[in-house]
């Protein structure tokens, strides 16, 4: 996994880095492969509070390699014309492939995950920032959902993660040209959070902010937030709000937080 993506877990924050700099860190089956996995190991570790994710050198993610696209080109690699069952095959719960979870997996980590985004984000490498519930871009960062230049539609769990950023026409738009927009324009649209100088020392900045909040609180507010833009009726979010709101209410952590606030202390929370 570390010829792809490395891990450093400090204060709990995890720094998630792509690694394939000398080729913009494009997703080739190794970096599929790690990025499932780190997302999957992230999921289970409850000493993670954050995490951020960036790419090494000049790129956030160019997107697929272009071995995958020479393969298509010669017909070595072929869709056709696949049944259900083939088509559902190795899916996990939640319906994903193994290229959609390698961007999903990170709304399914527990805790906050912000991308730093510099360079490129384009075709797979920019829906791999959309997994993140935040993106903090640099102002010259570019950006495409570029999967009809080859031919092709977004697949990595795009049309998903965009319904939930912005408007309808907006992606149609995007997706039908594979135009390259610029990290602030992306901000103006809602595709990303906030423009920064550095943004992976904002995102760092942010992450260890968010650990030091109470953890139990910070994951209950994910689990809110991901049903939020789930299919779910207004009444069943209501009622996951005071499910989490009553297991919290006086819990160590909770507790901890008040106690912290009234003695003017820094707090001291249990994974």
């Amino acid at each position: 996994m570390n010829d792809r993506v490395t891990v450093d877990l400090q204060d709990g924050v995890a720094d998630v880095r792509l690694v394939r700099g000398d080729k913009m860190n494009a997703i080739d089956n190794a970096m599929f492969e790690a990025l499932v996995a780190t997302g999957e190991r992230l999921k289970q570790q409850a000493d993670v509070r954050a995490v951020v994710i960036s790419g090494d050198a000049r790129a956030f993610c160019a997107g697929l390699d272009m071995g995958s696209f020479q393969q298509m080109a010669s017909g070595e690699r072929q869709g056709g014309n696949r049944t259900v069952e083939e088509l559902t095959r190795g899916r996990t719960p939640a319906g994903a492939n193994r290229a959609q979870q390698a961007c999903y997996v990170w709304r399914e980590v527990p805790v906050p995950v912000i991308a730093a985004v510099t360079g490129v984000a384009f075709g797979g490498g920019f829906q791999l920032a959309l997994g993140a519930d935040m993106r903090f871009v640099a102002p010259d960062a570019r950006m495409s959902v570029m999967e009809i230049k080859w031919g092709l539609v977004p697949d990595m769990s795009g049309i998903v993660l965009m319904r939930g950023l912005v408007r309808d026409d907006v992606a149609r738009e995007l997706t039908f040209s594979g135009r390259i927009f610029s990290g602030e324009e992306a901000v103006a649209m809602g595709l990303a959070t906030r423009v920064c100088a550095d943004p992976r020392a904002e995102a760092l900045a942010f992450a260890r902010e968010v650990a030091s909040k109470n953890p139990h609180a910070i994951r209950a507010g994910k689990r809110l937030l991901n049903l939020a833009q789930s299919d779910a009726r207004m009444d069943e979010i209501f009622l996951e709000e005071t499910r989490e709101q009553v297991a919290l209410i006086g819990s160590a952590n909770q507790v901890e937080a008040v106690m912290a606030n009234l003695q003017k202390r820094a707090p001291a929370f249990a994974d």
